[in-house]
């Protein structure tokens, strides 16, 4: 395999396994606030007007009711993430390039792929309890629905989500690290074998 075809490879792979991604994470936040999405993420997405759902609050204090609420949460997760997967994939692609071949190339940016994938996760995991130990005890100063019935949950779940956006910039500091890496091991390999 040449080095532009695990290149498209990735750039294909990418937003996919960040759509997974959101997939997943928005279905654990939906579990732990479902008021996230119906009085915050289903508006902000505009999901009442996909026909999969309706308004059950007011003008002023929205509430979107969907026939499948889970599928909502896989939409706006999917939605929401996709495009970091991509932005993620082209720097790890284009870091990429400093492999020998493609093969590598494409071993290494997954596996770099997957240690900012797991890094942006525990990330928002340590956000969901940062959001429970300090947060729930002093609101920040973000959008709270005026109609919200369990405001900590609310507020653990936003934090989750704003630290997994850090985790995915930390993650990928750490996987464009791990790239490098991996090419002075190859490198290395190689010198010991001559």
């Amino acid at each position: 395999m040449n080095k532009l075809i695990a290149l498209i490879l990735i750039l294909i792979i990418a937003p996919l396994l960040g759509g997974i991604y959101g997939l997943i994470h928005d279905q654990i936040t939906y579990t732990i606030s479902n008021e996230y999405y119906s009085k915050f993420k289903f508006i902000q997405f505009g999901l009442e007007n996909w026909g999969l759902g309706e308004n059950i609050g007011t003008k002023n204090t929205p509430e979107i009711l969907l026939q499948n609420p889970r599928f909502g949460a896989v939409i706006v997760g999917i939605l929401a993430t996709w495009w970091v997967g991509l932005i993620i994939g082209i720097i790890l692609g284009l870091v990429g390039l400093i492999h020998r071949n493609g093969k590598e190339m494409f071993k290494s940016t997954m596996r770099a792929f997957l240690l900012t994938t797991v890094i942006a996760l525990l990330t928002g995991v340590i956000g969901l309890g940062y959001g429970k130990l300090f947060l729930t005890e002093n609101p920040p100063n973000w959008f709270l629905p005026k109609n919200l019935i369990d405001i900590d949950n609310f507020i653990m779940v936003g934090s989750m989500h704003n630290f997994s956006y850090l985790g995915g910039l930390i993650g990928l500091v750490f996987g464009i690290i791990y790239s490098v890496k991996q090419k002075k091991k190859y490198k290395n390999a190689i010198q010991q074998r001559l």
